[in-house]
């Protein structure tokens, strides 16, 4: 077989014994079958919300498995034809074969992609907060452009994007920004961005054109729906208003509207200033709030079921996940994965599917890369 031939099959078989790691094979045909018991007994019925609960991990699981199987089957029915084209000596047929093979390593990936999002909250809409690090005007500046990163990648996928809360930087970019991101499995996906993010370039604004090194924090939780219990006892929390300000028009007004939540027992902060009642911003703050105390469940969680691996725990402010260099060369590298790309411009402009894909799929192996960073 050709060596691009059993490249994109090794592809191909990497994102299958990937899936079926992650379903636990022969468990998820065994819990598929208890599933499909449960449905055809009428008394599931009975209870709504259950019966509900029920149907999407069936359609979850069924979509999953066909989709394995699927796969499974192209890739040994294309190999046989490209087998037997090769004997013949069918030049045409090989390469039809090859693009073919192409075409479904390209469809693997994204089902295997597609599987990974299957957490609790994969699927809700997401919140993402930015933050710039310590050196004025360039970290902000670097926020600035962080923002606008997640809000092309959120549009290339078709989500609406909102801007809840947005604090100027002094000179250019931001302090701070929170973003609601309104679309299929945002939060899946953009839960790998939490972290450290840092710049390189030659900075715009020294008159000296020297290199700086810029830091920003992103940290991305989902939208809590009604279903997920989540307490909070008013004694527990502090809550401040404020003058909405930012960049003008709508942004400003000339009452205490904006409000500011802090959760006493956590330390954690919100605030909201996108509506112009004070009772509006007041909601959109406590929905923040809830999210944030069910993504540090959801992290609690997940530290104890992986408490030998820590790939999977560090997450947060202080550690770096992602460098992007713009001068003296072009360089993307993620930290934990070691996807590279030489196109920084293209992901500052939200191309950012691959780093999220490896970043899911390293949640599932647990498999540690060594990477060093770029200087």
């Amino acid at each position: 077989m050709r060596a691009e031939a059993q490249a994109h099959v090794d592809q191909i078989n990497d994102a299958l014994a990937l899936l079926r790691r992650f379903l636990d094979w022969d468990r998820a045909l065994r819990r598929l079958d208890e599933l499909n018991a449960k449905v055809e007994d009428q008394s599931l019925w009975n209870d709504p919300k259950q019966a509900q609960a029920v149907m999407r991990e069936r359609r979850r699981l069924d979509e999953a498995i066909a989709a394995t199987r699927a796969i499974e089957r192209e890739r040994d029915d294309t190999v046989e034809l490209m087998e037997m084209a090769e004997a013949e000596g069918d030049e045409a047929l090989v390469d039809e074969g090859v693009a073919s093979l192409a075409a479904l390593a390209e469809r693997a990936e994204k089902d295997k992609v597609a599987a990974l999002l299957a957490g609790e909250a994969d699927a809700n809409d997401t919140y993402v907060e930015v933050n710039a690090g310590a050196g004025g005007t360039e970290s902000q500046d670097w926020a600035g452009m962080l923002q606008r990163m997640y809000t092309r990648w959120a549009e290339r996928h078709g989500m609406k994007v909102e801007l809840i809360d947005y604090h100027a930087g002094e000179q250019a970019g931001i302090k701070s920004a929170t973003l609601l991101l309104k679309g299929e499995n945002a939060y899946g996906y953009a839960k790998t961005e939490s972290g450290v993010h840092r710049l390189v370039r030659i900075s715009p604004y020294d008159s000296n054109a020297r290199r700086h090194t810029s830091f920003a924090s992103v940290w991305v939780y989902p939208v809590v729906d009604d279903d997920i219990d989540i307490e909070i006892v008013e004694s527990d929390l502090r809550i401040d208003t404020f003058r909405a300000s930012g960049a003008g028009g709508q942004h400003i007004n000339t009452t205490d509207s904006a409000v500011r939540i802090t959760h006493l027992p956590t330390g954690i902060v919100v605030q909201s200033q996108s509506q112009r009642s004070q009772h509006k911003n007041r909601a959109e703050a406590y929905g923040q709030l809830r999210a944030k105390l069910f993504e540090r469940e959801l992290q609690r969680r997940e530290a104890e079921a992986n408490a030998t691996n820590a790939s999977k725990t560090d997450i947060g402010w202080g550690h770096q996940i992602r460098s992007y260099v713009l001068q003296p060369y072009q360089l993307v590298k993620d930290l934990r994965t070691g996807v590279t790309s030489t196109a920084p411009g293209d992901v500052l402009d939200g191309d950012l599917d691959a780093f999220m894909a490896a970043a899911l799929s390293q949640r599932v192996t647990g498999e540690k890369v060594e990477v060093e960073d770029v200087e």
